[in-house]
């Protein structure tokens, strides 16, 4: 199999340090979304850096996680084995059976060794969780050695470390870092919430493992970290229907199937197509929030309107001729508007008397200079450089003392050096000083010109409204009818409505920059689905062989086929040809299907080269799933032979001494005595 963003070969089943064939450095991507979304490279790059996308995949490190042991010291209260307790568990490789009566500490065992890796327990009872005074746990990742010392008090954490070190040995019965020992603290937390954060990003780094983002609500996203992850190692009862993980979320549950995987698409399709979703919803929202504010704007300004037109034709019948021919309303109109022209007047001659003192300063500064130049060769060397009035380190104005000292002593005024006074071409400095000269008189002379306009300009229509408040003060007497006065008002009013209410102005058609970034998403999300499917294609059909194998070697002897899509959809053949998803399984083959899932992810992993599962799964009781005792027998003989073949660790708790008795040894089972607690 190729994939066709990668021309790497493929690493061979058995390759202890093997680079994935399905990732590396994807060169073509960022040029084939570019390509199919019809925009630059440059665009590409921007909207992948904007949403977290890598152009550059690499492939995972090596994820494997192994417990090596575990320790519970406390208090142990009520009617069974009450009393201080400190038990230490070891753990070995292969498949390791906890065995012990109901209700005497095997799922707890599983919960405690959850609390540590997980951050937070699943399922631990509260009172449990009150006998604990110490909590131990010692376990290795790829080939770093970990210890999570957790001190607590009435179930709750009040003091967690945990520690890294060289090997194992090194940890045993440590419980705070030695320099001595090469023992050091990695993560530090003081109460419940802060441990698991701590340990949560703590697991997803030595897992070299991200985030699953994926929209929530249309307009936001959800952040599934390592809790959800954590699901795929302890695995859930029969019971429920979920196939990976503990969350029936949708597109959840297959986003974990290819990362175990290693798709190197898998991650950045999900963030782009996440993006896409997210980022159609917000504009789309928005878009209809827009028309829904221009319509109730354009219904508004219609009502306006035509309330403003009655009402001058109101105040029109009301008012009548002044001296001049016009009415009292024309006088007012006129009035409003150059009194408004004259505002406008003002500013700008403001403006340009404003820049006329710029300029005219500017030519003095010039005329300066070029007698400065004209007659000191410090001033000439210092032309071109700046002509600070402060310091521009400090602000402080430069004093006349320091300037006559650069003129007399050659000290340049802002730093006190010599000023290097020789290769001054004299000559050339006087002509760019004259330049500059003549230039700035013809600035200071285009601004003074337009000053006098703006001046000229004002004046005069500050004189036309002066004639106009005239003739509205003329028209006293007609002005001060009251119903002219409201009305009047009533004009004004509605006037200043009009002008503060908004146009909202719609798209005009043009393409936006957001629908520029859609594109991108969208060609994105499609180059990198082809190469998912393309990648895929091989690793499905050898993973639905595996875990039909293993399925049958767990007792499903009736099962015929096994099919599983990239969105974790599993469908089974048995019995003739009966089709059934995974959910309408009932829940023994559900136990089976899910223990046969993982480790058949490990087996193509292994084939395929690529790093996958951890290798640490827990199972909780599988027998008080509807699984006889001849397939009980038959599951754990073939776990153990699957988890020594694949190097894999497997914790079972059950509560069957004679199961555990004919099919493991010693080694392989940690058994209390049938009604004591297992610690």
């Amino acid at each position: 199999m190729s994939d066709p963003l990668t021309d790497k070969s493929q690493a061979g089943k058995g390759s202890t340090v093997s680079e994935s064939p399905l990732a590396g450095r994807w060169e073509q991507l960022g040029s084939r979304v570019a390509e199919r979304a019809d925009v630059t490279l440059d665009e590409v790059r921007d909207v992948f850096a904007t949403y977290g996308v890598p152009l550059v995949l690499t492939p995972a490190r090596p994820r494997a996680l192994r417990l090596v042991r575990l320790r519970m010291s406390g208090v142990r209260a009520g009617n069974v084995a009450a009393g201080a307790f400190d038990t230490t568990i070891p753990f070995g490789s292969g498949l390791t059976a906890l065995v012990a009566s109901n209700f005497r500490g095997k799922t707890s065992v599983l919960e405690l060794i959850t609390w540590c890796l997980r951050g937070s327990p699943r399922e631990l009872q509260s009172g449990v969780k009150g006998w604990l005074h110490q909590l131990d746990l010692d376990i290795t990742v790829g080939e770093q050695h970990l210890g999570f010392r957790l001190d607590l008090e009435e179930g709750s954490i009040t003091n967690a470390v945990v520690l890294a070190a060289a090997s194992s040995t090194a940890l045993a019965d440590r419980r705070a870092p030695s320099a001595a020992q090469h023992v050091h603290a990695v993560l530090h937390a003081t109460g419940d919430q802060s441990y698991a954060d701590q340990v949560e990003n703590l697991m997803l780094d030595r897992l070299d493992l991200v985030p699953v983002v994926n929209a929530f609500k249309e307009t936001g996203t959800q952040t599934h970290g390592w809790p959800t992850y954590f699901a795929a190692l302890y695995l859930g009862s029969a019971s429920t229907k979920i196939l990976l993980g503990d969350q029936k979320i949708g597109g959840l549950a297959g986003r974990l199937l290819q990362v175990f995987l290693d798709l190197p698409a898998a991650a950045a399709l999900t963030r782009v197509r996440t993006a896409h979703d997210v980022r159609a919803n917000q504009i789309r929202d928005r878009q209809a929030e827009e028309r829904r504010a221009a319509e109730a704007s354009a219904h508004e300004r219609e009502q306006l309107q035509s309330a403003l037109t009655a009402e001058r034709s109101r105040l029109a019948e009301l008012t009548s001729q002044t001296e001049g021919g016009e009415s009292l309303s024309e006088l007012a109109r006129r009035a409003a508007r150059l009194a408004l022209e004259v505002a406008d007047a003002r500013t700008t001659d403001d403006d340009a008397r404003l820049a006329a003192h710029h300029t005219l300063a500017e030519r003095r500064r010039a005329a300066k200079r070029l007698t400065d130049v004209r007659e000191s060769g410090v001033a000439r060397a210092l032309f071109q450089g700046l002509d600070p009035d402060a310091c521009p380190r400090c602000d402080q104005a430069i004093t006349t003392e320091r300037t006559r000292l650069e003129q007399e002593s050659h000290a340049c005024a802002v730093c006190s050096r010599e000023v290097e006074i020789d290769g001054v071409d004299d000559a050339e400095v006087v002509a760019e000083a004259e330049a500059r000269l003549a230039a700035a008189e013809q600035t200071d002379n285009e601004a003074q010109a337009e000053a006098a306009r703006t001046r000229d300009e004002l004046a005069r229509l500050t004189g036309e409204l002066s004639v106009v408040d005239g003739g509205l003060r003329r028209a006293q007497s007609v002005a001060s009818l009251p119903d002219v006065v409201e009305s009047q008002r009533r004009i004004w009013q509605l006037e200043g409505g009009l002008a503060v209410l908004p146009e909202v102005v719609l798209d005009d058609g043009e393409e936006s920059s957001e629908a520029r970034t859609l594109r991108v998403l969208a060609s994105a999300a499609k180059v990198l689905d082809d190469a998912n499917k393309n990648a895929a294609e091989e690793l499905f059909a050898d993973l639905n062989d595996e875990i039909a194998e293993l399925s049958r070697r767990f007792g499903m002897n009736s099962l015929e086929e096994v099919k599983i899509d990239r969105s974790a959809r599993l469908r089974v053949t048995q019995d003739g040809g009966g089709k059934d998803w995974f959910s309408d399984c009932n829940p023994g083959a559900r136990l089976r299907l899910r223990i046969a899932l993982v480790i058949a992810l490990l087996r193509v992993g292994a084939a395929h080269g690529v790093a996958t599962h951890p290798g640490l799964i827990m199972i909780d009781s599988p027998k008080a799933e509807e699984v006889q005792d001849l397939d009980a027998t038959t599951l754990f003989r073939e776990l153990a032979k699957v988890a020594e073949e694949q190097a894999l660790q497997v914790v079972i708790t059950t509560r069957d001494y004679d199961l555990v008795h004919a099919v493991l040894d010693e080694a392989h089972s940690i058994e209390a005595v049938e009604g004591e607690p297992l610690w």
